[in-house]
C-alpha cells in the first residue's frame, strides 16, 4: 500500500466529511461487527496487533489480519500524533441518516441538544448501543462522528442510527424531557419515547423543554447536583427495563 494514499485518507478522516477514522481496537472491533466498508488498517506492529485481537475479538482475527497493513515507526507517528491505547488506525465510510430516518426507527430516540463535549456525547452513543435503542439524534454543532466522539463511543457509530441535525423535526412520537432540576417522575420510558437531553451545565433550552409531553427527573441526593451526561443517559435508558 502507498503510504502517502494512506496517509491522505487518515488526514481526510480526522478532517471530517465522509469518512469515520477508528483509532484503537475496540473502535476497529464494533466497526467490522457492524459491517463497517474498513479499507485501511495501519500498525506500527502487526504481530501485537494480532495478539491483541485474537485475546479481545478472536472472531474478528481473520479479518483483521487480511485488512492490516504494517508501517515504519514515521509513517506511523505520521498518521497518529498522539499515542493511541492500543496498535491500530483505520478508516471507513461514515454511515449517513437524516434526522427523520433516525425518528422512524423503532425504540427509544435520544435527542442530544448543544451537547459540549465530544467525548461524552461518544459515551452516550455507546450506552445507547448497550441498551439497543432506535437512535442518538444531536442538534446542534457538535459532529457525533468526529474522531474523539468515535473514541468516547469505541465506533458503535456504526451500531445504530447516529445523526446531526439543526431543528429537530415534528414527529408524532411522545417528547420526554430529562430535567434534573424539574420536578418530573421517573416512570419507565416507553419504547415510542424520544428522550431530550440538555447540557450538563444549562440543561435543555426552554423552546425544547416546552414541546415535550412529560418531564423524567432522576432521584439524587440534594447535595449533588448533577450526573455526567452519559451516565444520566444510562440511568433514563434502564429505567425502561425495570420491572
Amino acid at each position: 500500500m502507498d503510504a502517502g494514499y494512506a496517509l491522505t485518507r487518515i488526514a481526510n478522516a480526522r478532517r471530517g466529511g465522509r469518512l469515520a477514522l477508528l483509532e484503537g481496537v475496540h473502535a476497529l472491533k464494533h466497526a467490522l461487527r457492524f459491517d463497517a466498508e474498513v479499507s485501511l488498517a495501519l500498525t506500527p506492529d502487526r504481530d501485537a496487533l494480532l495478539a491483541l485481537v485474537a485475546k479481545l475479538a478472536p472472531d474478528l482475527t481473520g479479518r483483521v489480519d487480511a485488512l492490516a497493513v504494517e508501517v515504519d515507526a514515521d509513517t506511523w507517528g505520521r498518521a497518529v500524533p498522539r499515542p493511541l491505547p492500543s496498535p491500530v488506525v483505520a478508516v471507513a465510510p461514515r454511515r449517513v441518516w437524516s434526522a427523520e430516518q433516525v425518528l422512524a426507527t423503532g425504540g427509544v430516540v435520544v435527542v442530544l441538544e448543544e451537547p459540549r463535549h465530544l467525548g461524552n456525547l461518544g459515551a452516550v452513543v455507546r450506552v445507547a448501543a448497550a441498551a439497543d435503542i432506535g437512535g442518538v439524534l444531536v442538534l446542534g454543532d457538535a459532529d457525533p462522528w468526529a474522531p474523539t466522539a468515535v473514541r468516547g463511543a469505541a465506533g458503535l457509530q456504526f451500531a445504530l442510527p447516529v445523526a446531526r441535525t439543526d431543528v429537530l423535526p415534528v414527529t408524532d412520537r411522545p417528547l420526554v424531557a430529562l430535567d434534573g432540576g424539574s420536578q418530573g417522575t421517573f416512570d419507565p420510558l416507553d419504547p415510542a419515547s424520544v428522550l431530550l437531553v440538555g447540557t450538563e451545565r444549562g440543561g435543555l433550552s426552554p423552546a425544547l423543554r416546552a414541546r415535550a409531553a412529560r418531564t423524567m427527573r432522576i432521584p439524587m441526593r440534594p447535595e449533588v447536583s448533577s450526573l455526567n451526561l452519559a451516565t444520566a443517559v444510562a440511568v433514563a435508558l434502564y429505567r425502561q427495563r425495570s420491572p
